[in-house]
Order: structure tokens, then C-alpha cells, then sequence
């Protein structure tokens, strides 16, 4: 988009000759129309960022261009242009959307500050939707990488869940992303421009929390010197996310579940119950089932959350989004620290893949910055890798296959296993007997059953 374009629309040749002057001397650029049809036209082609409409023109006219601006959101700003006997119209006008209007004949001066004033609106709402994209691109499910077919369930639910106003319990690991999927879900919500309030149940010290999550009145306890609204208060027509959910305690379980049922709070002091709207999105890595057992979760607030339970699986069961959470995190953090130099060694991939990642995404992002900062060279290799990820022996379990949906043959991939082996060490049978850990008469065994001819020059090479 060329920034500060404008369109002038009249029937007027003269006018708009003139008005073009006026602009351009302010420093604008400026395309003319000689009516609605032919500016809505040119607006499909290219964006303005405001558009001065006169009001009544033969054929097509503001109002008439005014409401197909509003159809197609074009994103742009209308200012009118009336005569002082049509200012009522100007006004409905400007109730359905017009920024301001103008009245003949015109001040040319008067013109200009309208201009100048439409023109800091219009790139305020650029602004900001600019902000709601990066949002959007930043907290919506795309932002969650990974293409297993363990974490696509889960955003499909998710998704789905999402519009509704439905209460979601998120369930996982440490580590495995579950404020990120909560937050996907609130900037895909109705409530996506209202408040997302977040409360770790389990940072809370225990006499604390009632007050964090409910709010008290002014001499409620001692030093309780004001009104103080509670976080679930202070999401109201948002959405509340209680991370670490397992680790509230008994009593403020129910007043949570009073929150639930009958959608209001009670203070501490207060004996008057506030209404609140709020969308409740709870998490942990606990065993809800397991805690109502030893009576420790009250199991009637269990299943007020549990609405929609969303498991999001630990790194382990979605190894094949390895390679890209890797690329994404390593990227991300190369031009954090300025680091565009650096790069990941080929041979570290397969120990990455044999690791069992017990911290999940939180314990790669961190091993992967602390890579970065700490590099001694311009590529990081197997010995730079922390001790316990570089004695993960790669093996087949971090073998990387497309399985097609109508079946994969196991002598083929056998097969195709050998000769890849074969092929990584020259023809050398020891060397590729050792590479796919088994001994060298099982490969003799398995070459001669695939019909594999040995190279004879290479098959006692030690």
C-alpha cells in the first residue's frame, strides 16, 4: 500500500482539479473519480487510506459507495462532502461509518485538518490491525508447530471447541505447551479482544489464594486498605486460565465451582455476590482421577472442568515433529542473540531424536539456546550437547518414516535399510553390519535373502 494516498470522488471536473492541488501541496498523493462506480472500482484495484465523497453526484453517490465500502471492508477512511442543505444526510452518513464531512463551499484550510486528523485515525487502525495479526499469527493454533498425527488431534479439537464458550481442561506433561493451546483457543474465541487473565494455582502461597482469585473490601483482613478486584473478576467477558488447576486448595475448589454453577464471586468481606462472565480454560500435569481418589480434587468441580479434555502429548510421542520444533526454536533464538552465523551439525539430529525429553518443548527450547550463547564454533556438533543427550544412542526408534495410509511393505523397508547401510559404509559389510547393530553373518543372511549381491572387493574389508 503507498502510505497517505487519497481518493477524491466528484462530479465536479473542477473541484476535483482543484482539491487535488490543495492535497498534494499537503503533502498527499492523489487519484481522482468522477463517481461512486468508478472510486469503488478503483479501490478494488488499489488501497487509499481515505476517500472524500461527494455526497449527491448523478449516478452513483457517498452513501451509495459509503455502503459498498462497508460490504467489502476495504479498510479505508470516508470523509463527505455536502452543501449546507444536506447535513442530515452527512450525519446518517456518518452513523454508518463516515469519519467526518465537509460542507460546500469549501475551506480549503478547514479541509486540510479534517484530512490530517482522518489520516492519524486511519493509521491508528492500521496500527492495530497490524497488532491483532501479529496476535493472531503469534497465539493462533498455526503458531503451535508440529504436523504428528498425536498433536493435529488435539488442535482439531481444539478448534472446534474453541467458538463455544465451552470450559476446556488441558491436560500434559510439564512443558508440553499447554498455556500456548490455551491461549490459541482464547485468540480463536468470541472473546478474542476481551481479557485473558492467567493465575498458577501452584505459585500462590496457600493463605493467598482466595484473595488472588476472588478479590476482597477495604478492611476485609489487616492491611486490606482498598477494594481489590480478584483475577477471575478482573477477566469478566474474557477468559480465565488456571494453569497447574491440581494445585488449588480444597476451599477455594469450591468457591471455584460456585463460580462455575452459578457465574459469580463473593468477596472476602463482602457479603454481596458479584456477577462475573468469565470462560474458564484450566490445566494440569497432575492425575485429576487419582487425586479425587485420595480426596485431594473435589471430583463435581473435576467434571464442571472437564467439559472438553484436551491431552497434549508429552515430545516423546510426537517425535517426528523433532526436526521442525528444532528449525523453528533455532531460528527463533539464532536471530534473538544475533547468532546468524551458527549452525546445527548434521550428526546431532539422530542423538536429538533418541533423547526422551522429561522437561518436553521447555527443556529443547532451553538446551537450544543454551547451544547458541555457548558455541565455540560456527557449527554446533555431537560434543557440544549436553552429557545426557549425547549418550542417547540413535536407533531405529528414531527412525524417521512416511507410512502411506494404504500399507507399507516391511520386507521393502528391511530391504531399503540394508542398502542404505551398505551404501553409508562403501559396500563395507563389518561397517554396515555394525551401523545397523547386528552381527555380520545376520547381514550376509539378510543380503542374501533380498537378492543382494556383495561387493567382493569391499565384503572382508575390516
Amino acid at each position: 500500500m503507498t502510505p497517505n494516498r487519497i481518493l477524491v470522488v466528484d462530479d465536479d471536473v473542477s473541484l476535483r482539479r482543484i482539491m487535488k492541488m490543495q492535497l498534494e501541496e499537503a503533502g498527499y498523493q492523489v487519484d481522482l473519480a468522477s463517481d461512486g462506480q468508478q472510486a469503488y472500482e478503483m479501490l478494488r484495484e488499489q488501497k487509499h487510506q481515505l476517500v472524500i465523497s461527494d455526497l449527491n453526484m448523478p449516478t452513483s453517490g457517498g452513501i451509495d459507495l459509503l455502503r459498498r465500502i462497508s460490504e467489502d471492508d476495504l479498510q479505508t477512511t470516508l470523509i463527505i462532502i455536502t452543501a449546507f442543505g444536506t447535513v442530515e444526510t452527512a450525519v446518517r452518513a456518518m452513523k454508518m461509518g463516515a469519519y467526518d464531512y465537509v460542507t460546500k463551499p469549501l475551506d480549503f484550510e478547514a479541509l486540510t485538518l479534517v484530512v490530517n486528523r482522518a489520516m492519524e485515525r486511519q493509521s491508528l487502525l492500521e496500527e492495530v490491525r497490524n497488532l491483532r495479526l501479529a496476535l493472531d499469527q503469534k497465539y493462533g493454533f498455526e503458531s503451535i508447530v508440529g504436523r504428528s498425527k498425536a498433536l493435529l488431534r488435539v488442535l482439531d479439537q481444539a478448534a472446534r471447541v474453541a467458538p463455544h464458550d465451552t470450559t476446556v481442561l488441558i491436560q500434559g506433561e510439564t512443558g508440553t505447551g499447554k498455556e500456548l493451546l490455551a491461549r490459541a483457543i482464547h485468540h480463536n474465541s468470541r472473546r478474542k479482544n476481551k481479557p485473558f487473565i492467567t493465575i498458577n494455582c501452584g505459585a500462590i502461597p496457600r493463605d493467598l489464594v482466595e484473595s488472588e482469585l476472588f478479590g476482597y473490601t477495604r478492611g476485609a483482613f489487616t492491611g486490606a486498605t482498598m477494594d481489590r478486584a480478584g483475577k477471575i473478576e478482573l477477566a469478566d467477558n474474557g477468559t480465565l486460565f488456571l494453569d497447574e488447576i491440581g494445585e488449588l486448595p480444597l476451599e477455594a475448589q469450591v468457591k471455584l465451582l460456585r463460580v462455575l454453577q452459578q457465574g459469580e464471586i463473593s468477596k472476602i468481606g463482602s457479603s454481596h455476590p458479584v456477577k462475573v462472565n468469565v470462560r474458564v480454560i484450566a490445566a494440569t500435569h497432575r492425575n485429576l482421577s487419582s487425586m479425587i481418589e485420595d480426596e485431594n480434587f473435589r471430583e463435581d468441580l473435576y467434571y464442571r472442568l472437564a467439559v472438553v479434555p484436551l491431552h497434549l502429548p508429552p515430545l516423546r510421542e510426537r517425535k517426528e515433529d523433532i526436526p521442525e520444533l528444532v528449525e523453528h526454536m533455532f531460528r527463533k533464538i539464532r536471530e534473538r542473540h544475533g547468532l546468524n552465523s551458527v549452525s546445527l551439525g548434521a550428526s546431532v539430529m539422530p542423538h536429538l531424536l533418541a533423547y526422551r525429553w522429561p522437561g518436553n518443548l521447555r527443556e529443547l527450547e532451553n538446551m537450544i539456546e543454551r547451544l547458541l550463547v555457548l558455541a565455540p564454533r560456527d557449527e554446533i556438533g555431537v560434543a557440544d550437547l549436553p552429557e545426557e543427550v549425547r549418550k542417547s544412542r540413535p536407533s531405529s526408534s528414531a527412525l524417521l518414516l512416511d507410512l502411506p495410509d494404504n500399507g507399507i511393505s516391511l520386507e521393502g523397508v528391511e530391504r531399503e535399510l540394508i542398502v542404505r547401510a551398505l551404501e553409508r559404509s562403501g559396500g563395507n559389510q563389518t561397517q554396515a553390519a555394525r551401523y545397523l547393530d547386528i552381527s555380520r553373518r545376520t547381514l550376509a543372511y539378510r543380503m542374501e535373502k533380498h537378492g543382494l549381491a556383495p561387493d567382493p572387493q569391499q565384503a572382508e574389508r575390516p
